[in-house]
C-alpha cells in the first residue's frame, strides 16, 4: 500500500461550499476511487493560506494515475474548478508532496 499526499489550492471564501460538495461526494466517483484501490483519502483545509493538503493510501499506484482518463473524474473536476485553482483541463493543481517523515 502507497502513501500519497499533495496540495491545492482553495478559492478565497469557498471553504464551506466545497466541504458541502465533497459531504455530498457523487456515488459513482466514490465507487470509482473504491475500485481504484484508494482507502484512507482525507483532505484538510489551512484557513490561513486556503491550502488543502490530501493525503490518500492506494493499493496500486498504477490504478490511480489511470483516474485522470475516466468520464466521472473529469466531470467532477468540471464542477469544482469554479472554487478552486485548476489546470486548462479543469484537474486541479496538484502538487505531489515527499514524505519526510512516517509513524506507523
Amino acid at each position: 500500500m502507497e502513501r500519497v499526499s499533495n496540495k491545492m489550492k482553495l478559492k478565497a471564501g469557498m471553504a464551506e461550499e466545497y466541504k458541502k460538495r465533497h459531504d455530498e461526494l457523487w456515488p459513482e466517483l466514490h465507487g470509482l476511487l473504491k475500485a481504484a484501490g484508494i482507502c484512507d483519502y482525507a483532505i484538510f483545509l489551512d484557513e490561513e493560506t486556503n491550502i488543502l493538503f490530501a493525503t490518500l493510501k492506494v493499493e496500486d499506484r498504477a490504478a490511480l494515475d489511470k483516474l485522470p482518463a475516466e468520464a466521472v473524474m473529469k466531470r467532477w473536476w468540471k464542477y469544482m474548478a469554479d472554487i478552486m485553482d485548476t489546470n486548462p483541463d479543469n484537474s486541479p493543481v496538484s502538487i505531489p508532496l515527499k514524505e519526510v517523515f512516517y509513524m506507523p
